[in-house]
């Protein structure tokens, strides 16, 4: 092998395209652009304009909105917590509140409020768990195992009613 001898692989260089070279290259005149105008200039955004025309984003009326304040839940399945347990990440002796999950693994992300429990999967050990939330049936899981469930934040009224007409106290 000589330095003479040095070849890039077939291929692994493209062969940059010789644009505005004559009719005969195929690339000539416009070099492929088209025709002349705003599009055959550098830098042109032209998504989303239609001529002058008021754009369909516009024209479509916006619904809804995104509320800042919103708070997000972890969901936490009983099997997670029994699978943890299991693995002698968690003590069931001891009550199990966030941190603990957290320190688990069950709960990731830093934007979480808290904690939901969800009833997916079976507990035959009484456990004692403090979360933000709990669904019925979790609630009602963990209990026949012998066990409590305390949650911190209070669930809202059902019967409260929606919207502008709400009854005053």
């Amino acid at each position: 092998m000589e330095l003479n001898n040095l070849r890039d692989n077939p291929g692994a260089r493209l062969k940059f395209k010789r644009l505005g070279r004559g009719i005969g290259s195929g690339k000539g005149k416009t070099s492929g652009k088209g025709v002349k105008g705003q599009k055959a200039r550098e830098g042109v955004a032209l998504n989303g304009f239609e001529g002058g025309q008021l754009p369909i984003y516009r024209r479509l009326p916006k619904r809804g909105f995104t509320n800042i304040f919103r708070r997000e839940y972890a969901p936490v399945n009983i099997a997670n917590i029994v699978k943890a347990i299991g693995l002698g990440r968690i003590d069931p002796a001891q009550p199990i509140t966030e941190t603990v999950l957290k320190d688990a693994g069950l709960i990731r992300g830093s934007l979480v409020a808290g904690a939901r429990l969800l009833a997916m999967g079976e507990v035959s050990v009484p456990l004692h768990i403090t979360v933000c939330g709990a669904s019925a049936t979790a609630i009602a899981a963990i209990e026949a195992a012998g066990g409590t469930v305390t949650t911190t934040v209070a669930a809202k009224a059902a019967s409260e009613p929606k919207g502008k007409g709400k009854a005053k106290a």
